[in-house]
């Protein structure tokens, strides 16, 4: 950092405020500058930037938990606290945020969305492991070296002006390199989606049990006779390979992902670095414009 004085910084996740990845981030971030907490009061996994109409609000040592989403939590950290915050950061995730399909649904990235529409800059870091992947449990895995990153790239971004063009960076560190590369990357632009009908008797083509459906508080026993189940599953996170590595470090994959890809990345074990836009920026589309140009309302 240069010799301004210290950021202000709002710290949040989508994991809970009593996740190890948040809890290591508050520390690593404490010796750039000032930190608040505001975070979910537990897991929110998954919402992407959904808001709600009201939330409970408990003190806590670090400064709040919030009974809400993410983007809950910086809306009420931007707007419902007597701080101007110069960045939020978002993170430390149990598992990574990459790929444009998953980024658009992560409550962690999520979070920094929010900011960034309200007109603050943020960071989403999330960490993954180059075998296992998923931090799972993640009381297990060390969470250091993702916080550490993040508060160089916090530091380093505001100092050099990166926020004047970027809305939001979405990072992905592994806990398990020990000199992992850092490159620029984008978001790989990938998806598609499974869906099954399930049998009354809650059981899907594959013959799985319907164990899903009881996460779901679904009973198959009170469907009405108009009524049945589908089943909605991800191919490309992680679907088709279930819960092991998506992106193992094989060559298939690494033909698969190009270099300059988030995914890609993953598989060499690299942090990326996605710059973000919140702009939603409209392309030029000439063939629109006719279409505009020819219709009438009657």
């Amino acid at each position: 950092m240069s010799d301004g004085p210290s950021p202000t910084i709002l710290l949040t996740n989508d994991d809970g405020i009593d996740a190890p990845g948040l809890a290591t981030l508050r520390t690593e971030l404490t010796a750039l500058g000032d930190v608040t907490v505001v975070a979910p009061a537990s897991n929110q996994s998954g919402v992407g930037r959904t808001r709600s109409h009201t939330a409970i609000v408990r003190d806590h040592p670090w400064g709040v938990a919030l009974d809400g989403t993410p983007a809950d939590c910086v809306a009420y950290g931007l707007r419902g606290l007597d701080t101007d915050f110069d960045v939020v950061v978002s993170g430390v995730n149990n598992g990574p945020n990459a790929g444009n399909y998953v980024v658009g649904r992560s409550g962690t990235v999520g979070a920094g969305i929010e900011s960034a529409f309200l007109g603050t800059p943020a960071l989403a870091i999330s960490a993954y492991h180059s075998t296992d992947f998923f931090l799972s449990p993640p009381e297990e895995y060390d969470f250091a070296r993702p916080a550490r990153i993040a508060r160089r790239l916090v530091a380093r971004a505001l100092d050099a002006g990166v926020y004047d063009d970027v809305d939001l960076l979405n990072v992905n560190a592994p806990v398990d390199a020990s000199s992992p590369p850092v490159i620029l990357t984008e978001p790989y632009h990938d998806y598609e989606q499974d869906v099954e009908h399930v049998s009354p008797e809650g059981v899907a083509a594959d013959g799985a049990l319907s164990s899903d459906l009881e996460l779901d508080g679904v009973d198959p026993d009170d469907l009405a006779s108009d009524e049945h189940v589908v089943r909605l599953q991800d191919r490309t996170w992680p679907g088709v390979v279930g819960w092991e590595s998506p992106f193992p470090p094989t060559d298939e994959h690494r033909e698969r992902y190009p270099v300059g890809t988030d995914r890609r990345a993953l598989v060499d074990a690299a942090v990326s670095v996605s710059p973000l836009s919140v702009t939603h920026a409209s392309p030029d589309s000439a063939a629109l414009a006719d279409v505009v140009e020819t219709i009438s309302v009657e």
